[in-house]
């Protein structure tokens, strides 16, 4: 048989019994209660059936004994493993002498096996237990003469109450040892979504610091790369880039400060909806070799707060890639509402590259596409880009309104 702990429940059962466990409480207000009743009755049958026998009085005596002896169990409480096994062999002992001077304390037996389980490790019970039978069947004996219903009936009856008490001491092990494992996966769980949650802010922070912050200084750089070549042959044209790129900082210092507040972006604050926003941003994208025009179709309607800033950021991104890569002189951006979706097309005339190589030199760097379509497929939109080398390139993005089919991401 398997044996428990040292320190399982049995061997600190009153604390747990008055304590924490409502179950064992009663089970361990019915145990003793029950050794009580055993024990009053037996004296009570031996004086009712022996008046005035001499041994009465040591009968007496043995079973305040005893009963103190039993109660001082309870007050042991949380006293260690040692002691307590102290405190049952006194029992014990006590009650075997009792039961030699009257048999018919052979039956306060039945507790005492329940509390020898929930005091000892089992093979150590067994035995303890088995001495008691042995006590209950020579007694009964004693009493009654032989029948081999007196020999066969208390080791049946204290087998079926060992191994039930042992099957429930095994379920309740299993039943801690599977909480302790849901605890575990649960916290295992709850670390695995924290840094899940982590690895997608730290990926929505980078595309957000991509598509403004990052973009904007390498518009600034530009600027005064331009602003410094033409310094001296031109000045006038030379300030007007220091400004430009003075007004592109002031709006890299808002968006640095919407980091820190995790505001929506400066374009859509305030109410500003997003045709308004990209109208904005094609008005002050152009730097004298680039145009860029906007055009709205279909009437605006509101939308949800993360689409239109996807949408911004997006437009936001494709400009910079026209900019920086594309040699265009000429840029569209076109927002389509329908009933069903909203499209934003960023398209350029510019020297184009090949889609399916996706190659850094072919006009996109670092996180602009995957970051375009990361935004597009967390709204479940869809995100096409239709481009050939000499060509010009369009991005096309659709996303679908609430409460319409989304369509399949490509």
């Amino acid at each position: 048989m398997h044996s428990p702990p040292p320190q399982a429940p049995a061997a600190r059962a009153p604390a747990h019994e008055r304590d924490s466990d409502p179950d064992a409480w009663w089970f361990a207000a019915v145990r003793h209660a029950a050794f009580f009743l055993l024990l009053g009755a037996s004296l009570v049958r031996f004086l009712l059936r022996h008046p005035g026998e001499p041994r009465a009085p040591w009968v007496i005596a043995l079973s305040a004994a005893l009963a103190a002896l039993y109660a001082l169990g309870s007050a042991l409480g949380d006293a260690a493993v040692a002691r307590r096994r102290l405190w049952l062999g006194a029992v014990v002992a006590a009650w075997v002498v009792l039961v030699v001077l009257a048999p018919s304390f052979a039956w306060c037996a039945i507790p005492l096996v329940y509390t020898g389980l929930r005091t000892l490790p089992v093979p150590a019970a067994l035995v303890l237990i088995g001495v008691l039978t042995v006590f209950v069947v020579g007694a009964q004996i004693s009493l009654f003469g032989f029948d081999p219903n007196l020999v066969v009936a208390p080791p049946t009856v204290a087998a079926m109450a060992t191994a039930v008490f042992v099957h429930m001491q095994r379920q309740a092990s299993r039943q801690r040892a599977l909480i302790d494992d849901l605890l575990r996966t649960r916290r295992e769980l709850a670390a695995t979504e924290r840094r899940e949650g982590t690895l997608a802010e730290r990926q929505r922070l980078s595309m957000e610091i991509h598509d403004t912050l990052a973009q904007g200084l390498s518009s600034q750089q530009m600027l005064l790369q331009a602003a410094d070549r033409v310094w001296d042959a031109d000045p006038a044209t030379a300030r007007a880039h220091v400004r430009t790129a003075a007004g592109v900082a002031a709006r890299d210092l808002a968006e640095a400060r919407r980091f820190v507040h995790d505001l929506a972006p400066p374009d859509l604050e305030r109410g500003v909806v997003l045709a308004e926003a990209l109208r904005a941003l094609a008005a002050r994208e152009p730097t004298g070799a680039l145009t860029v025009r906007f055009h709205l179709e279909g009437e605006p309607v509101p939308l949800p707060g993360p689409v239109e800033s996807a949408l911004l950021r997006i437009a936001q991104g494709a400009l910079a890639n026209v900019r920086e890569h594309a040699g265009a002189t000429t840029a569209a951006l076109t927002l389509t509402c329908l009933d069903d979706q909203v499209v934003l097309d960023i398209a350029d005339d510019g020297q184009g590259f090949d889609p399916a190589a996706a190659r850094p030199a072919a006009g996109v760097r670092g996180h602009g596409l995957p970051a375009m379509r990361a935004r597009v497929l967390a709204l479940g939109g869809r995100l096409d880009v239709e481009s050939a080398p000499g060509e010009g390139t369009v991005v096309s993005v659709s996303v679908p309104l609430p409460h319409s089919p989304s369509p399949e991401p490509r």
